[in-house]
């Protein structure tokens, strides 16, 4: 049985398998899709200056629940649930960030939570033939200035 630092060290060697793979099982674009990202912890915030097997990789990250040490995996999915496209970056990434690059062959309504809210992202998308549809920041006015939550 291989051990897990073995694992780690073969995983470049495996690169060009796994995306062989990835490439066989891939769903097409059917005109509606589905963008997110979730955190891959590596280890619990308090061994952090520890870690060793993703030293100088995996990076500090915060998301709604928190912090977290490790990635971000970005996924984007087709109405089906095949997985169009996917990018695994360190932990402290913009969501907004690998969006361009993980929609190359896509086409049609792209649909993603707050973390993708930007007006200039949306227009470079649309230039893509790409519609971003995001949820609303809700506004609370007060009379000096306008508040987003």
């Amino acid at each position: 049985m291989p051990s897990y630092s073995r694992c780690v060290e073969s995983l470049p060697r495996s690169a060009l398998a796994l995306t062989a793979l990835f490439e066989s099982i891939k769903g097409k674009c059917t005109g509606l899709s589905v963008a997110d990202s979730t955190p891959i912890a590596v280890c619990d915030n308090l061994r952090i200056r520890r870690h060793k097997v993703f030293d100088g990789i995996a990076e500090r990250g915060k998301t709604s629940t928190g912090w977290f040490f490790g990635f971000k995996l970005h996924v984007i999915i087709n109405h089906l649930g095949e997985i169009l496209s996917f990018r695994l970056t360190p932990g402290n990434t913009d969501d907004r960030k690998p969006l361009p690059e993980l929609i190359k062959d896509l086409s049609g309504c792209l649909y993603a939570d707050k973390g993708y809210l930007s007006a200039s992202l949306k227009q470079q998308l649309k230039t893509m033939g790409i519609n971003l549809i995001t949820n609303i920041k809700h506004e609370f006015r007060t009379n000096k200035k306008t508040l987003y939550f």
